[in-house]
């Protein structure tokens, strides 16, 4: 159904994608670039079922109920309780993420590194120590609104080089145009 709908979404909007998901990938962090409008999340979610990605992301627990749970959870969406256990530690976020991978045969998490929609001069850096930590690469997904078109850039698997290797990942990011160039990857 979400693969049909996403068919429609494309074909209405002029939008195409470009990509094949590597077949032999099971498990990787999927980020979004560039993230500059609530739109994105509507092209990036509908290329991802059309190229048949598994693609989950993370949301918190407590979201997670009644009608809205549910369409969340049908489209990827993964509830976390970071609730500080008795006698624990409460885990980071990036800790949850890496267990999540390391527990399952297959995961890809999707993640925005800007972590929002404005311009952001530096990313978040979670998405590289969750990518290292669970020893799973880094695929890059992008929107080119210019081009209206949505696919895969570099898979790059984390060496411990996070400041070159997410250089790499923005000179990519600044190759596509953003639906609101002046708030994307400069």
């Amino acid at each position: 159904m979400m693969k049909f709908l996403s068919n429609v979404v494309f074909w209405l909007t002029g939008w195409k994608f470009v990509s094949v998901w590597p077949r032999e990938l099971k498990k990787a962090v999927l980020i979004a670039i560039p993230h500059t409008s609530n739109w994105d999340l509507l092209y990036a979610r509908a290329a991802f079922y059309l190229m048949d990605v598994p693609v989950k992301f993370t949301i918190k627990k407590e979201v997670m109920v009644g009608p809205l749970g549910w369409l969340i959870k049908s489209l990827g969406g993964i509830g976390i309780d970071r609730k500080r256990t008795p006698g624990k530690k409460k885990q980071t976020y990036t800790e949850l993420m890496i267990n999540l991978l390391k527990e399952t045969d297959e995961l890809v998490m999707m993640v925005t590194p800007e972590g929002t929609r404005s311009y952001a001069p530096k990313w978040k850096s979670g998405f590289y120590h969750i990518a290292l930590g669970a020893r799973v690469p880094v695929v890059v997904g992008y929107l080119d609104y210019k081009k209206k078109e949505a696919g895969l850039g570099p898979i790059i698997m984390p060496d411990g080089n996070m400041d070159a290797q997410i250089e790499e990942m923005k000179a990519f990011g600044r190759t596509v145009t953003a639906k609101y160039p002046e708030q994307g990857i400069r």
